[in-house]
């Protein structure tokens, strides 16, 4: 095993006169590659592992801050110290906006360099160690919680904190760590499943349950809303709790936080149960009965969402709010969301403006959706990392940030979250049985008992029965449902994508965010 300090990327054109304090460095146990300007330099990062840059300001060619922007553009977390001749404010000011992490003035004294490695490469390190000592601590008092039986508050707690560490380990590298972090999450899943199992049917009589999806506007939104105050409603499928934590910081550059709450998404935690009934303020069943030409079954032709603005409307109309100007748009491609960044300064006129953003869809085209995913998104840490650029790219926030200046709140919110999928389970129904792989709707359905809740009949869990012998069965923690014939083909096809429709703490326990303009 290598026994060296570190990996050093030295950009200067005039690297020949730095000699001594290169063998200085090599000297102390650094690995120092000499490179003379910014273009070799970007080519060599993208073959090598390098622990630190250290970039000359003043280069012919590409500047040092230009390739600092280009570094940053590869690798945003890459340590980069600046080296200047010159200290002037502007200069600094550049290059500490482009995020160098510290800046050394010429002529660069040997023991001044070695200092600012150990800063930086110590201080990764410390981190790291800070996270893993203080997990293990908290790990206990996690264990504690998930077995002193907790309620809905509490497993949003708990939920909240298990994100904590996750976001704090994978920004530590502790592989070990994020192992153990992984199992007390599956845990936490499997005494999940148990507690909704448990308690779901008399949530949905309205016993004591949590904020579910269809009392979410009445309880968490219609509060907030004013005549003359514009209030945005930003709808974004499929976001998790751990994928609204890494767009915060995003987000808080132009909107301040007022708060930050949870949801359950009703079971299944599918678009076309989830937003419908969070839009109706009404169950599915109820959903049916009071629209059954609008209403569609997972078996029956048709779109499944298309009436979510008369929902809406039915809902204000009820909660006496009727008389709000509101307007609901639905973006489920690119250009759909560049004409609402246009029109975005219009919506200022309306007291409601609901956006409803199909994030997933718009990764890529809906009938090739898995293998986009799969390709981009293989775990966690990728599929935060992917909302977090598609977020940062997309005409939605550019829209925001347009009217970010404006008096107006805006409360963003999802239907239903998503979960990783990896233990595959046996089931068979008959052809029209529902081929989504986290609950299943139909007759004659035959399944693991351990792997799923079942409702025989369906009413009670406030969906519509199409038949006398229609069940419904929701999946528990990371299981997916696949049929007996070519069982292992779709087994590896699914295992490790993102599924939604089942019982997870990912998929239920969904983020409401309420923030003002600053």
């Amino acid at each position: 095993m290598s026994t060296t300090q570190g990996e050093i990327l030295w950009v200067d054109d005039e690297i020949d006169s730095l000699k001594s304090q290169i063998l200085f460095l090599k000297n102390k146990g650094y690995e120092v590659t000499p490179l003379t300007n910014g273009y070799d330099a970007l080519e060599l990062l993208k073959e090598k592992n390098i622990d630190v840059v250290l970039l000359d300001e003043s280069m012919p060619g590409l500047t040092g801050i230009e390739t600092l922007a280009k570094i940053k553009e590869m690798d945003p977390n890459m340590p980069v110290v600046m080296v200047t001749k010159n200290e002037a404010e502007n200069i600094m000011e550049e290059a500490i906006g482009g995020q160098i992490t510290d800046y050394l003035i010429k002529p660069v004294n040997p023991n001044q360099v070695l200092l600012s490695l150990k800063k930086i490469m110590d201080s990764r390190r410390l981190v790291s160690e800070r996270t893993t000592i203080a997990y293990q601590q908290d790990f206990r008092n996690l264990f504690m919680a998930l077995s002193s039986n907790p309620d809905h508050e509490e497993w949003k707690e708990l939920y909240k904190k298990l994100v904590y560490w996750e976001l704090e380990m994978s920004r530590s590298d502790s592989a070990e760590m994020m192992e153990v972090l992984q199992s007390q999450k599956a845990e936490a899943n499997t005494e999940f499943f148990k507690y909704i199992s448990k308690n779901y049917e008399s949530w949905i009589k309205g016993k004591n349950g949590p904020t579910l999806s269809h009392e979410l506007f009445k309880r968490k939104i219609a509060p907030h809303l004013e005549q003359g105050k514009p209030t945005f409603l930003v709808v974004i499928d499929n976001l998790r709790f751990d994928q609204w934590k890494s767009l915060q910081p995003t987000v808080n550059d132009s909107f301040r936080t007022v708060e930050e709450d949870m949801f359950y998404s009703i079971l299944p935690t599918a678009t076309q149960y989830a937003r419908n009934a969070l839009f109706a303020g009404m169950l599915p069943a109820e959903i049916e009965a009071k629209f059954p030409m609008e209403w569609k079954n997972d078996d029956e032709e048709g779109g499944k969402n298309l009436f979510e603005e008369t929902f809406l409307r039915y809902q204000l109309k009820q909660l006496k709010l009727d008389h709000l100007k509101t307007q609901y748009i639905k973006i489920t491609n690119n250009e759909n969301g560049k004409h609402m960044e246009d029109d975005i300064h219009n919506f200022l006129n309306n007291d409601l403006t609901v956006i409803v953003y199909n994030f997933v869809d718009m990764l890529s085209h809906a009938r090739t959706e898995m293998e986009v995913l799969k390709e981009l998104a293989s775990d966690e840490v990728s599929y935060r990392s992917l909302t977090v650029s598609w977020f940062e790219h997309s005409p939605l926030y550019r829209a925001l940030r347009k009217i970010a200046d404006k008096n107006i709140q805006v409360i963003i919110t999802t239907d239903h979250g998503t979960v990783r999928v990896k233990t595959p389970s046996k089931c068979v129904g008959d052809r029209q049985t529902t081929t989504n792989l986290r609950y299943k709707h139909g007759r004659n359905l035959q399944y693991e008992d351990k792997d799923v809740l079942a409702f025989r009949d369906p009413r009670v869990a406030g969906l519509p029965r199409p038949n006398v012998s229609s069940a419904f069965i929701f999946a528990k923690g990371d299981v997916f449902l696949c049929y007996p014939n070519n069982y292992n083909y779709y087994v590896n096809y699914y295992r490790n994508t993102f599924q939604h429709g089942g019982i997870s703490l990912e998929e239920m326990i969904v983020p409401i965010i309420r923030l003002q303009s600053k």
